[in-house]
């Protein structure tokens, strides 16, 4: 189940709402990890199984340790058990079947694959539980004592399977005694109708876009001469695939990302934010304090800083970066392209600290946003090809190395029946929003809220996301294009 689709708009997450407020306090927790449960098991019923091992393996563990942990050798023991037994877990369901093909393409063996199927926000949920040893282990959190507040904790429907992932610390105490307040749950409301919009009129739609120009672009490697069939797409074409696609992964991602928060806010809870307008950076580090900030700040303080991060002189500092990105890359699936994709921002990223990143910051925004944007725009093409070939093709195509044209028609017939949708993606991957509200604010504080101007701004608004909302759900009643990319992490 996505949380654009009809079962959940209509069904689902009202039925939850209103018996979750009806609820008594002692019992929210009781009906969140229901619907949670029932959520995970909608498509995949018998993975729900390996979610409660994973938790009662972490609860036993901060258990055992906690108990018995008199030294930090004990703590570290069930530390090891509890770390050990998720990345085993991990390993084999989403890196099993890379390992023997890796395996079979070296040594030219014929090994079986295991055709397992990956488990929805396995990634996600894993750290997540790790996260909590961890800190349990590092004196940072005190110790869960009820299980079904931990499963509850781990299992939240909002960001169960595609994030942000969520610390123990940072919802510890809202698991206890958290309120329900009607602002909070107001702009919870409009923080999820606002993801909703994002996911629905504006990733699908330059998803669709990417969709048409990526099978351009497969069709000139089933060619028998792949370099003269990516003749025929042109750079311009190429660069606007590659667009599409940065940006329907953005939208797509920020989209579940706001959605999540606004339900949890709707249930009392504070999840923290995972993008910060990163396609707005004006370098690859600035764009990695912005892009799925929870991931980016996981692997910071769990691999990076106890490796040493900058403090142990520059050879190991570039060592502890090269690690991190690869294991970032590694991260999101069990291919090439994902380690390719890491390597890529990790080289791009010590460059910027050693190289050049001074010069950068002297040049103006403008040259160090558009520096920013290639680079990353040309990361995502390494990131949704899976087939080395392919990126190769299309990364020649997109800087003229293919014996492709500089422009085609085909580019203006996409133009044309995209670019209003593209100037409007464009336009919204920057701060518009919170300049539109800072500005509104602004105005209310300078004329009062009685003034008739305040008034109908809000009624527009009102009106606004009335008529948006209906426009979406007709989207979602007509297309069936409908994917969540992060589900597969």
């Amino acid at each position: 189940m996505v949380f654009s689709s009809i079962p959940f708009l209509f069904f689902f997450l009202p039925l939850c709402l209103v018996l979750y407020y009806l609820a008594p306090y002692k019992c929210k927790n009781t009906v969140l990890l229901v619907f949670s449960l029932l959520f995970y098991a909608w498509g995949e019923p018998v993975y729900i199984l390996l979610l409660l091992f994973a938790t009662l393996v972490d609860y036993c563990s901060g258990r055992l340790m906690t108990r018995f942990g008199t030294t930090a050798g004990r703590r570290r023991i069930f530390l090891i058990i509890s770390v050990g037994i998720n990345l085993s877990v991990l390993a084999f369901f989403k890196y099993a079947d890379f390992l023997i093909g890796t395996v079979n393409g070296i040594f030219h063996t014929s090994i079986e694959p295991l055709g397992l199927g990956l488990p929805v926000g396995i990634s996600f949920f894993t750290f997540q539980t790790m996260s909590y040893t961890i800190d349990l282990y590092k004196g940072e959190v005190p110790v869960e004592k009820s299980y079904k507040d931990y499963l509850t904790y781990v299992s939240m429907f909002p960001q169960l399977v595609a994030g942000p992932i969520v610390r123990y610390a940072a919802v510890q105490k809202e698991l206890r005694g958290r309120r329900i307040d009607r602002t909070e749950v107001y702009e919870g409301f409009l923080r999820f109708l606002r993801g909703l919009f994002k996911k629905v009129l504006l990733a699908n739609n330059v998803g669709a876009l990417w969709e048409e120009i990526h099978l351009l672009g497969a069709e000139g490697m089933s060619a028998a001469s792949g370099m003269q069939a990516a003749a025929q797409m042109s750079a311009a074409t190429a660069w606007l695939g590659a667009a599409a696609f940065t940006l329907q992964l953005y939208f797509d991602f920020s989209a579940y990302s706001d959605m999540a928060i606004g339900m949890g806010r709707m249930l009392g809870f504070h999840f923290p934010e995972n993008f910060v307008y990163p396609l707005s950076s004006v370098s690859i580090t600035d764009f990695w304090r912005r892009w799925h900030i929870s991931l980016g700040t996981w692997f910071r303080d769990y691999v990076y800083i106890p490796l040493g991060g900058n403090r142990k002189g520059t050879a190991k500092h570039l060592r502890n970066m090269f690690v991190v990105w690869f294991l970032t890359g590694l991260w999101h699936g069990a291919s090439w392209n994902f380690v390719l994709w890491g390597l890529y921002h990790g080289v791009l990223l010590a460059l910027e600290k050693y190289v050049w990143g001074g010069r950068l910051k002297k040049l103006p925004k403008i040259f160090q946003h558009l520096y920013t944007v290639v680079i990353v725009v040309v990361g995502f093409v390494i990131f949704v090809c899976e087939d080395t070939g392919e990126i190769g093709l299309f990364i020649s195509s997109m800087l003229l190395l293919a014996g492709n044209p500089l422009w085609g028609n085909e580019c203006l017939w996409y133009i044309k029946n995209y670019g209003v949708m593209l100037l409007v993606a464009v336009a919204l991957a920057f701060p518009v929003y919170p300049w539109l509200k800072e500005r509104l604010k602004r105005r209310e504080e300078v004329l009062g809220d009685k003034s008739m101007r305040i008034r109908a701004a809000y009624v527009m608004s009102a009106v606004g996301y009335a008529a948006l909302f209906f426009v979406s759900v007709a989207f979602l009643v007509s297309d069936t294009y409908n994917p969540f990319l992060y589900f597969r992490f």
